[in-house]
């Protein structure tokens, strides 16, 4: 009874393993789709790695898996099939099969067709399913890095804040509280102003991420022109509803920024924007660079004006533009505004330069004097061609208005009835008005008189003319009288001595 008793215990002891070796391959594929759930990979993703997971584990057990057939269903039951050609002699059991035995599986194929055949998976070794263990993890782990970078791979550009998780031979790691991605700040893109603790808040450029091991990476820096503009766009609401916007931005961190921004609102002023009411805007940004300097200016397109702001706090008093080709240009200050357009170690010029985009030579007035400094053609070809428009606007506005009907707001209808009764002519309507015959004509009320006479004076100025002052002089010179300071006889303009007396005469 007792040899009965270790039979039946071990049958049930085969029987468990047998049950365990048949459900591995739906083992494996259950847990595969369970940490694709929890990576949040796609069910056609899932499906795909429990697939080659299976023919890594069927490639290692036959050395093949070329012929492997792997199914899928929705409840992630797995099916594997080997696809085997029939044949009269088998030479290879991995890809063929007799005809003599396909018959007993499928008796309506015939020799040369193709068969799948269902595989034991309990075939499959330990060390096979290890292997396509192995091959689903790194499957798994791949696609969850590529789901993170396709995710996250529209921050670059952008603004991303955390906190200082550690700091690593000069490098930051910042937690940004997002699953599986980190920030990370290398030394070469911080300030050298700046110092970093454990669990500050710290904010940063994206400006490159990196899959990693265990995830993705956000490469930051705070050393990069672009960083103090997203710092702007954060604390003006004007940014960044592009009211107004920026220009360029030349940088040394740590030392000194100069931003050049512009509007299309003429309404608008961009630099009273970024710094705000009594610099509340711009103490924040530089609270944000640890104090470093900025300057805003505002941009122009033309360069003689750009690089005068471009050198602010100096008070530049000519720009000259001494080549365009190689936008070379110089700069002319008073003695007392070198020092301020130089900058300290020349810091203040360089900036200009690289925020113009000009070589710019910075020369006081006494060195200018002794210098032959002429501008190139090309820059006042460039200069009148840029304000041209503007000089036309000018002209157009100082063009002489004489008509009734070339005034501005004023109605076709009253312009064609001045124009009937001769008084089209701005002059001959004010006289009319004067007169009070403008009154007779018909269609023309006393509205329409008013409104016209409004427009007059809006728009038109009357020059006097001097023709009768001046006849008026000439007339009262030939009427003047002249008498001889001794006697008191009237006398001529050209007497040279007096008629009665007799003393010598002289007019000055």
């Amino acid at each position: 009874m007792s040899k009965v008793a270790k039979a039946s215990r071990k049958s049930a002891k085969e029987k468990g393993s047998e049950n365990t070796e048949i459900n591995r391959a739906d083992q494996i594929a259950a847990a595969i789709r369970e940490l694709a759930e929890m990576k949040g990979i796609a069910v056609s993703e899932s499906k795909g790695i429990i697939e080659s997971t299976i023919k890594a584990a069927y490639k290692r057990t036959y050395g093949s898996c070329d012929n492997c057939i792997v199914e899928v269903g929705d409840g992630y039951d797995v099916k594997v099939y080997a696809r085997k050609k029939i044949v009269d002699v088998a030479y290879s059991e991995v890809d063929e099969i007799e005809y003599d035995d396909s018959v007993l599986l499928d008796p309506d194929k015939n020799i040369g067709d193709y068969i799948d055949i269902p595989v034991d998976p309990t075939k499959f070794g330990r060390s096979a399913v290890d292997t396509g263990k192995q091959n689903a993890h790194q499957a798994l782990n791949d696609t969850h890095k590529d789901y993170l970078y396709n995710m996250h791979k529209g921050k670059v550009g952008s603004l991303v804040s955390g906190t200082i998780q550690r700091e690593t031979k000069g490098n930051v790691f910042v937690d940004l509280n997002l699953a599986d991605v980190e920030g990370f700040l290398p030394g070469k893109n911080q300030s050298p102003v700046e110092v970093y603790e454990k669990n500050d808040r710290l904010s940063g450029l994206v400006i490159d991420i990196k899959k990693q091991n265990t995830g993705v990476q956000l490469v930051l820096s705070r050393a990069d022109g672009k960083f103090v503009e997203k710092i702007f766009e954060r604390e003006v609401a004007e940014l960044a509803d592009k009211t107004i916007g920026v220009q360029c931005v030349a940088r040394e961190a740590g030392k000194k920024t100069k931003i050049a921004v512009y509007t299309n609102k003429p309404e608008v002023d961009p630099v009273g924007a970024c710094v705000g009411i009594k610099g509340a805007r711009i103490t924040n940004v530089i609270h944000e660079l640890m104090g470093e300097k900025i300057d805003v200016i505002r941009y122009d397109e033309d360069p003689h004006v750009f690089i005068k702001e471009a050198l602010t706090p100096a008070k530049v008093k000519t720009v000259v533009l001494t080549d365009m080709e190689k936008r070379e240009a110089i700069a002319i200050v008073p003695e007392d505004q070198f020092s301020f357009a130089i900058g300290k170690q020349g810091l203040n010029v360089r900036l200009a330069n690289r925020l113009c985009n000009w070589n710019i030579d910075v020369k006081t007035e006494s060195q200018a004097a002794e210098m032959d400094i002429v501008e190139d053609d090309n820059s006042r070809k460039a200069a009148e061609s840029l304000f041209s428009d503007v000089g036309q606007e000018i002209e157009e506005q100082d063009e002489e208005i004489a008509l009734i009907s070339m005034l501005p707001g004023i109605e076709p209808r009253i312009a064609e009835i001045l124009k009937n009764a001769g008084l089209d002519d701005i002059g001959d309507f004010v006289d009319a008005v004067e007169n009070d015959k403008v009154k007779d004509i018909e269609g023309l009320s006393a509205e329409d008189i008013e409104t016209v006479n409004r427009i007059i004076d809006e728009n038109v100025e009357f020059e006097e003319e001097d023709d009768e002052s001046a006849d008026g002089e000439i007339e009262g010179q030939e009427e003047e009288e002249y008498f001889c300071p001794e006697c008191g006889a009237k006398i001529s303009i050209n007497d040279t001595r007096c008629p009665k007396c007799g003393i010598e005469l002289a007019f000055e």
